[in-house]
């Protein structure tokens, strides 16, 4: 079971909490999200242009197809698992 908590950045640089869910099927799951995103929607987000996340196949396609989003690859996860590969020697210059 997962808890997915949803943050969105306004056009002001406002964060905020949109949402929760509690899926029973993995958070990266496509199905999971393509019953949290109409949830959001229906809520009021509009606008979405971008969905920053893990690489999660199942969030793309979801983000793609409920609110015509495309998807960007979380820059912090992208930096730990360049890292994990990188070798002791090789960090520095990651």
């Amino acid at each position: 079971m997962a808890v997915t908590v949803a943050v969105g950045v306004n056009t002001d640089g406002r964060r905020g909490v949109l949402g929760v869910g509690v899926g029973v099927s993995p958070s990266e799951a496509e199905t999971f999200w393509t019953e949290f995103l109409p949830k959001l929607a229906r809520r009021g987000l509009r606008g979405v242009k971008l969905v920053i996340s893990d690489p999660h196949e199942g969030l793309k396609a979801a983000a793609a197809r409920v609110l015509s989003a495309t998807q960007q690859r979380c820059r912090v996860h992208f930096a730990r698992n360049a890292l994990a590969h990188s070798g002791k020697s090789g960090r520095r210059v990651v």
